[in-house]
């Protein structure tokens, strides 16, 4: 099994974040948790090819400008490691779209956390809103619990907790 390469944007827009609440697919690690949009590197692609082409993909948006604020590695059980570039963006064209994966929805920052998701994203979630530097996280998660996590730098745990 190869580890996975993935990306994952959050598109912001009047201080909410777009998110995609996972509903449709039955078998999918995400189902019934929101996320922000992205997904696997096709063959060739560079981090920001599968950013762009994914987001348009799954929203409609055409992003215009965007910044890498992070990679997130994920460990699960005995899963390959998922190895997530992590980006946001404010600047887009376009009109959304109905998304095969799931509904769109902008959710307010305030209400964010008030949603279910991966006890991970709360962590990078809570960076990208303190508008942190770039920064590496590793999350471990057993039978859907996270169980470890390494923050880099270390001193980012301050921010969190503000």
């Amino acid at each position: 099994m190869k580890n996975q390469l993935t990306t994952l944007c959050y598109i912001e827009k009047d201080k909410s974040y777009l998110m995609l609440h996972r509903i449709t697919k039955k078998n999918d690690i995400n189902h019934d948790k929101w996320i922000g949009v992205g997904g696997h590197f096709e063959h060739h692609e560079s981090p920001e090819d599968c950013l762009l082409r994914e987001v348009k993909e799954e929203t409609g948006l055409t992003l215009k400008d965007f910044k890498f604020r992070a990679i997130v590695t994920f460990i699960a059980d005995d899963e390959p490691a998922e190895y997530m570039c992590l980006y946001t963006s404010n600047n887009f064209t376009g009109e959304l779209i109905d998304c095969n994966e799931g509904k769109l929805e902008w959710v307010p920052f305030k209400k964010i956390e008030t949603l279910e998701l991966w006890q991970g994203d709360k962590i990078f979630l809570r960076l990208l809103q303190k508008e942190v530097p770039f920064f590496s996280l590793k999350l471990v998660y057993k039978n859907g619990s996270l169980i470890e996590k390494e923050l880099n730098p270390p001193d980012l745990w301050k921010k969190i907790e503000d």
